[in-house]
């Protein structure tokens, strides 16, 4: 899960740095009319978004390659 979430932190930064430098270039144009109190309320709810699908992701990867790694019934590995 902490993978799916680091992931997801990383391509919410990527996303955020190349869309506040439109902003700074054309406020009028790429901000959409909105004012910032509301971009703001559209940040907070893409990034709850994010972080939802970061950690469903990184648990249905994690299971994955679990069984991958130690096959179908991992019961049967030695314990740490």
């Amino acid at each position: 899960m902490i993978l799916g979430v680091l992931l997801t932190t990383i391509i919410h930064a990527g996303l955020e740095i190349w869309y506040i430098s439109l902003l700074n270039e054309n406020w009028e144009e790429y901000s959409f009319g909105l004012a910032w109190p509301r971009l703001w309320q559209i940040h907070l709810g893409y990034t709850i978004i994010l972080l939802i699908l970061g950690v469903v992701l990184g648990y249905y990867l994690g299971k994955r390659w679990r069984r991958i790694i130690y096959g179908k019934n991992p019961s049967t590995c030695a314990s740490p």
